[in-house]
C-alpha cells in the first residue's frame, strides 16, 4: 500500500492568526508541495484570496480548495469528504495537506472523518495545531473580537452546535498536538510564562506549546509530527493534567520562545537501542526539545537505525544497510532558542 499523505489540521478562533501562520508556512515551504483546504463561509473567501499565489510552485491556486457551506465539523459528509476524495485522486498529489478550520469548528468530528473508508487508506492526520490569541487569552476573552465570532455564527446556516466559547476553546486545546501562542510580542515575560503553564496544565501529556509573532514558525516544527490523530481520538477529550510546576520546570520560560535553533550531535555506536530511545525521551523532557531526528549505528547491527522524536514520543526503525558508509550516529536536535547545547550533547553521548 502506498504511503499515506500526511494532513495537518490548523484550528483556533477567528482572529487568532491561523491564516497568517499558513501564509508564512507556504512562503517557507522548502520545496514541499502543499495543498490547502480552507473552511470559509459567507460571501467573501477572504482567507483564500490572501493565500492564493503566496506559495508559488509549492502551492498553486489549483492547490487551494475552499469549503464555503458552513462550519467544517457540521458538513463533513456533504463537503469535506468529497473535497478530500477529489484532492487525493489527482495525478499530481501533494506532499502534505493543510486544513484550516473555521473558528467555530469542533476538531473531533473532523479528525474522526479521517477514519471514513473513502479516505482512510490514503491520508492520515499528521497533527493538530491549535492557534490561540495570546493577548486575548491572558485577558480571559479567548478571541480578540467576540462580536465577529457572533456574526460568524449567524452567517452559518448549517451550524448545528451552539458550543459556548469557553467550551469550544477547551475542545481545541484538548485536541491539539501542538499549541501556538500567537501575538506573543504583545505579552510580557510573566504573561507568557503564565499562559504556557496554563496551556500545559490543560492539554494532554506531551503536547508542545510554542510562541510566535505573526505566525512565523519553521515548517519543520509545524509539519512532520507523525501523530496519526485519527487513531488516538479517545485521549482527545478535555482532561486536566495536574503537572508539577516546581523549580525543575523553570527552563520552559527563561528564554526567548520566538526563535528556534538546531544543532547536530555526532557520536559513536550505541549498545542498546531500546535503552537509548528511553534515554532520548528523558532528555527531550528535561531540556524542552521540540524535535530530534537522525541515524544511529547499533553495535552488532548491519543496518542503520532511524530515530524520529516529536516531543517525548520517540519512534525508531532500521531502514537500510550501512554498506560502505561510516558506522556513526548523527542526530539533529531542534528547539527554541536557549537550548543548553553542551548539556544535551553530554547527555546524548555519555
Amino acid at each position: 500500500m502506498a504511503q499515506k499523505i500526511p494532513a495537518t489540521v490548523v484550528t483556533g478562533f477567528l482572529g487568532a492568526g491561523k491564516t497568517t501562520l499558513i501564509r508564512h508556512m507556504l512562503q517557507n515551504a522548502q520545496g514541499k508541495r502543499i495543498a490547502l483546504i480552507i473552511n470559509e463561509f459567507g460571501d467573501l473567501g477572504v482567507d483564500g484570496d490572501i493565500l492564493k499565489g503566496c506559495g508559488d510552485e509549492t502551492c498553486t491556486e489549483d492547490d487551494i480548495m475552499e469549503l464555503s457551506n458552513g462550519c467544517i465539523c457540521c458538513t463533513v459528509a456533504d463537503d469535506f469528504i468529497p473535497t478530500m476524495q477529489a484532492l487525493l485522486e489527482r495525478e499530481n498529489k501533494p506532499d502534505h495537506i493543510v486544513i484550516e478550520t473555521s473558528g467555530l469548528a469542533l476538531p473531533q468530528p473532523l479528525i474522526r472523518a479521517f477514519n471514513w473508508p473513502e479516505i482512510s487508506t490514503k491520508v492520515t492526520v499528521d497533527g493538530v495545531v491549535t492557534v490561540v490569541d495570546g493577548k486575548a487569552v491572558t485577558e480571559g476573552r479567548f478571541a480578540h473580537n467576540i462580536e465577529a465570532i457572533d456574526a460568524q455564527r449567524k452567517l452559518d446556516e448549517n451550524l448545528n452546535h451552539e458550543t459556548p466559547l469557553s467550551e469550544l476553546y477547551g475542545d481545541q486545546i484538548a485536541c491539539a498536538d501542538m499549541i501556538v501562542i500567537n501575538k506573543s510580542d504583545l505579552l510580557t515575560k510573566d504573561e507568557t510564562a503564565k499562559i504556557i503553564t496554563d496551556l500545559k496544565f490543560n492539554s494532554r501529556e506531551g503536547v508542545q506549546v510554542v510562541t510566535s509573532t505573526m505566525g512565523a514558525l519553521p515548517i519543520d516544527i509545524l509539519l512532520g509530527q507523525g501523530v496519526g490523530a485519527e487513531s488516538d481520538l479517545a485521549s482527545r477529550h478535555k482532561v486536566h493534567h495536574h503537572h508539577d510546576h516546581g523549580e525543575n520546570e523553570e527552563h520552559h520560560h527563561d528564554h526567548d520562545h520566538d526563535d528556534f535553533e538546531s544543532f547536530v550531535v555526532d557520536c559513536g555506536e550505541i549498545k542498546d537501542e531500546k535503552a537509548f530511545a528511553i534515554k532520548v525521551a528523558d532528555i527531550i523532557r528535561k531540556y524542552d526539545i521540540l524535535r530530534l531526528k537522525g541515524f544511529i549505528a547499533v553495535e552488532g547491527k548491519p543496518m542503520r537505525m532511524t530515530i524520529q522524536a516529536v516531543g517525548p514520543r520517540v519512534d525508531t526503525y532500521f531502514d537500510q544497510p550501512f554498506g560502505t558508509s561510516p558506522r556513526q550516529t548523527k542526530i539533529v536536535v531542534i528547539g527554541q532558542t536557549g537550548l543548553n547545547q553542551a548539556a544535551i550533547i553530554s547527555a546524548l553521548t555519555k
